[in-house]
């Protein structure tokens, strides 16, 4: 059985064409937001975000075309934040719990800053300490530690990568249960290549079956003292033998342990009237049911709605598969700041 799609409802939208200043429209209603796998969110709208949240809605535009989709949080129960920069979302969270919301994050930390690869990130230490001081503010195990993407160059050997991560994972293990990498594509996205290209990054490679031995094996080695749950996003490998499982960042297990408080998230992950005679449910097995039908095959999160937009993220990673161009990103965040310095906050993040 497959999952048949989120919820639609009515929902009501300022129109100030019509004679009644609102229309009608069909929405989306999802129980878990993703915001968001296309941008940094909480880094640079998180203003955005709560404003939106207060109105009810968003518009999402798929970068793909096709027409807009209005997504409304009537049903929200978990907003799983993706970012490299939570910092500038910490005053928020506070309006989140009285707002009754659940919410985990999805913290890429990574150690390219020498390299530049992700020339607007803060400094490793400052992004350590982020870490840390969300992980005591909202528990260890909805904190997500996120190295993705694992790259090569002629300046970054399979060695210098392992050194990297031991770094990092010696100072935060604590803090975190688990750990999912991700090895980078370049050969499937020519604007990834065209960007590196562009930015001096040419270099860059993806990983040879002999790296990928070398690196899982030292990985595997590193993570004998931090006891980590690890895990491979959109990786079709088997790479078990290391300890490493299929990816899931948006996990059925993490939503059931860290909220399994919320009646109507579980009545939505484990819904009475769908258990068999031995008592297991359809989301029991959510690759079969709730596997997240917009992610490549590989992907194992569970189903989410993303709410962001491509070519708005100004940290403007060299590798980065969702912004088109420096400029165009460059635009687009000119735009949304001259709209919020007026207060004003559009269904999606940009026009």
């Amino acid at each position: 059985m497959k999952w048949k799609g989120w919820e639609k409802i009515p929902l009501d939208i300022s129109d100030p064409s019509s004679q009644t200043g609102t229309r009608t429209v069909e929405a989306i209603a999802p129980v878990i937001i993703s915001a968001s796998r296309s941008t940094d969110i909480p880094a640079f709208y998180g203003d955005w975000f709560l404003n939106r949240l207060r109105e009810g809605y968003v518009k999402w535009k798929s970068p793909f075309g096709g027409s807009p989709v209005y997504v409304s949080f009537a049903k929200a129960r978990v907003m799983a934040f993706w970012s490299k920069n939570p910092a500038p979302f910490f005053p928020y969270l506070d309006v989140l719990d009285r707002m009754g919301y659940n919410y985990c994050f999805l913290f890429t930390l990574n150690d390219y800053d020498t390299e530049r690869l992700e020339p607007y990130v803060p400094p490793l230490d400052e992004r350590i300490a982020m870490f840390l001081q969300l992980s005591e503010r909202i528990g260890r195990g909805r904190v997500v530690w996120r190295f993705d993407p694992l790259v090569l160059s002629e300046n970054i050997a399979v060695g210098d990568l392992l050194d990297k991560i031991r770094r990092i994972g010696d100072r935060i293990h604590p803090y975190t249960e688990r750990l999912v990498i991700s090895f980078v594509d370049i050969e499937k996205y020519a604007k990834v290549q065209r960007n590196l290209k562009v930015q001096g990054f040419s270099d860059l490679r993806e990983f040879t079956p002999g790296d990928v031995t070398e690196f899982c094996g030292g990985l595997e080695a590193l993570n004998r003292r931090w006891g980590l749950s690890i895990t491979a996003c959109g990786e079709r490998r088997d790479l078990s033998m290391y300890g490493i499982l299929p990816g899931q960042c948006i996990s059925y297990e993490l939503m059931t342990r860290e909220f399994g408080h919320d009646p109507a998230l579980m009545e939505f992950l484990q819904p009475v009237g769908q258990r068999t005679l031995t008592g297991t449910t359809r989301a029991a097995i959510p690759a079969k049911y709730l596997k997240d039908p917009g992610q490549r095959g590989s992907c194992g999160c569970i189903v989410s709605k993303d709410i962001g937009q491509y070519s708005t993220c100004i940290h403007l990673c060299a590798y980065c598969y969702a912004n088109s161009s420096p400029s165009v990103v460059r635009r687009h965040y000119l735009q949304y700041l001259g709209n919020r310095v007026v207060g004003v906050f559009r269904d999606t993040i940009t026009e």
